[in-house]
């Protein structure tokens, strides 16, 4: 019994080194890495955006938080439910969709190509986007 303990104890010995020899070359690999820093804010897309397309919908986050801000298509998938970050759009091509977001005040719209009025602050704002909709 002596012997099994003084296995397993080296065997944990051995796991615990594995593991700090895998995050030190991690955190170097990561600290030694050229990355670019990002020129834009990211712009979350719908999954069947054709480049070419006009946006039906663009959501752009003008406060620090927007929260609650859900996207989806009628009777289908949900594209988008979560907060976004000041200066992130999303924008989508689908011909309709319908749109809730929890503080209106907070972002700005446009509906095919045309600025929504700005919501109130603190005020939810529901509404749907239709072919040939502002």
């Amino acid at each position: 019994m002596g012997i099994a303990r003084l296995v397993l104890a080296g065997l944990a010995v051995l796991f615990v080194l594995a593991l700090v020899v895998v995050g030190a070359k991690a955190l170097f690999n990561s600290l030694n890495a050229k990355g670019e820093e990002p020129t834009s804010p990211p712009v979350a897309t719908s999954p069947n955006q054709n480049a070419n397309a006009p946006q039906t919908l663009l959501i752009r986050c003008v406060a620090e938080i927007c929260p609650a801000v859900f996207v989806r298509i009628p009777g289908g998938d949900i594209l988008q439910n979560r907060d976004m970050s000041k200066g992130e759009e999303m924008g989508f091509i689908e011909p309709e969709l319908d749109v809730v977001v929890g503080d209106a005040g907070t972002v700005e719209i446009q509906v095919n190509g045309q600025r929504r009025p700005p919501g109130e602050p603190g005020s939810k704002d529901t509404f749907s986007v239709r072919p040939g909709s502002t």
